[in-house]
Formats: C-alpha cells, structure tokens, sequence
C-alpha cells in the first residue's frame, strides 16, 4: 500500500515539528530524520539543537550546541505564523545539553495547547551497549524524570531502554516487563531498536513495539554496518507511520523493513555513513517487507 496516503484520506501532510541536532556532513539527527519523512509527503518544521560538521563518532568535529534561548525563539517565530494548531506531532532526539530540553518540552506544551491531538515523539538518545552513555552530563537524567513522562512514544535502543527502567534486559519477558515500567511513567506507546535477548538469533535483531496492552515483534537479518544515523531514522518513520495508521503494529513493520532496506544498502556499498539519498525508494516501498508477530 502507498505509505504516503492517509486511510482518512485527511487532504493534507503532516506536519512534524522535529528539534534535533544537524550535520554538515553525513546522515544523523534531522540530517538523517528530515527527509525521509519529507520523501513520504509529510511538511518538516526542522529546528537544530547543534550544527556540526560531522557526527560525534567520527572523534573529532566542529560546530556549536545552541542554547535553549535560541530554539525558543524560533519556536516563536513558527507561532507567530499560526501553524502550531496544525502541528500534528512534535520529535525530539540528540539534545547537546540539558537545558535544550527544557525549551523541546516547552515546544511540546505549546503545541498540544494548540492542538490537543499532537503527539510528542522522544528519542531518548543517551547511549549504546558496548559505549555506555556518550552524552553530556544531565541528559541522561532528563530524559528518564522529565521527557519520558511528558512522551506519547518513544523510541529507546537496549542500553537507554535498561538505563531508564533500573534493570538488565536479557530475556522478552524482561524487556515486556521494562517497557511496561516505562509505559507507567506516560508514553503509551514504545518502540526498542536494536535489541538482542537469549532468543535472538546470532544473525539477526529484533525490535519491539508496545501500545494498549499489546505488544509486538519484528526479527530483521544482522547486517555487517557500524554507523550512525539509524536510530533517527527509524524513530521518524516509526512516528509517521503511527500518526498515519494509528497502529503501533504496522508502524513497526514499515518503519524496520525500510530500515532493513537502507541498512542494507548502505552494507553493499560500503559506506561509513547511511546512504539516505540514495537508498530513499526504501522508505516509500521498502524492497523486503518484515511482518509485526504479537509476542
């Protein structure tokens, strides 16, 4: 089916208000969130936390975090225009400090004033397994007291899903029962990327989504890539595809099979970044298509 059409047939985009960090150079944060989401119809309010060259995993970059005073002024500017009644979902990821935060919180309350339909999507991004937290001190903290409780989804990969629960992950059960904790925090609906427990097979990942009680799995094959990026990506198609489809189930299988897609590509050529570009027919009509199963 044509991801880009509302089954509502509603007339118009979505509008996704996106706060998030921006590259010059490769594919993470909006680089990397932007336009995907623009390549399946949806209007992209794009405001950037930081501007860097490249991204933090090269080891070295260049560029300035913005402070909290300059998102929200532009958050202002987009008010001033009388679109936020038409915001149908504001998305958070990489903050570059705390008191970004705080002014993406602020964007979110003003929004759902606006519009009490909105949903605010939050990419809790603290860390990795086998990297431990990579993010300035007090963001961790904030999102696990502060941005969970405020999110409708998330979007939290293994470690960022153990490090907000308070428990090891290494059983289905186990990450059911954390993200059931999380759930209690506010978000209704959650989505773990990257997760690998003692039923994974050695050549594959797993993701797992959960709304209303319910939850679901999709087991994609172990791909031979080491970049940075995807998880970005894959917290924007997964927002869209809920806002389109109102289905936490769906959702997940579209957004991992264009993840597939684009991982694998990016595989095949090699790339140290992912090729976004050039992989963009994933994201409208993904190549191999992987089915959400009730776990």
């Amino acid at each position: 089916m044509n991801q880009a059409t509302s089954p509502s047939d509603s007339g118009r985009p979505l509008n996704i208000l996106s706060i998030q960090s921006w590259v010059a150079y490769g594919h993470v944060g909006n680089a990397s969130a932007v336009f995907p989401l623009q390549r399946l119809g949806a209007e992209v309010w794009a405001v950037n936390t930081v501007q860097f060259s490249n991204h933090t995993g090269y080891g070295a970059w260049r560029g300035s975090v913005f402070g909290a005073e300059l998102i929200q002024e532009l958050v202002e500017g987009i008010a001033e225009r009388g679109a936020l009644p038409r915001c149908d979902a504001v998305l958070s990821g990489y903050m570059g400090a705390a008191g970004i935060g705080e002014a993406i919180l602020d964007a979110t309350a003003r929004v759902k004033a606006a519009n009490p339909d909105a949903m605010y999507c939050c990419d809790p991004v603290i860390g990795d397994v086998g990297r431990g937290i990579f993010v300035r001190p007090g963001i961790p903290e904030f999102m696990r007291d502060r941005a969970i409780p405020a999110a409708d989804i998330i979007t939290p990969n293994q470690f960022e899903l153990e490090w907000m629960a308070g428990t090891s992950v290494t059983t289905l059960g186990q990450a059911k029962a954390a993200v059931a904790a999380l759930q209690a925090r506010g978000p209704r609906c959650v989505l773990v990327t990257s997760l690998r427990v003692d039923d994974t097979p050695a050549d594959a990942m797993d993701l797992l989504a959960a709304d209303g009680g319910q939850f679901w799995r999709v087991r994609t094959p172990l791909l031979p890539v080491n970049v940075n990026g995807a998880g970005d990506a894959i917290a924007a198609l997964f927002l869209f595809h809920r806002l389109r489809w109102g289905q936490a189930s769906v959702a997940l299988s579209a957004a991992a099979s264009s993840i597939y897609g684009l991982l694998r590509r990016t595989a095949e050529a090699g790339s140290r970044e992912i090729l976004t570009v050039a992989a963009q027919e994933e994201f409208v009509t993904p190549s191999r298509v992987f089915r959400a199963e009730a776990c």
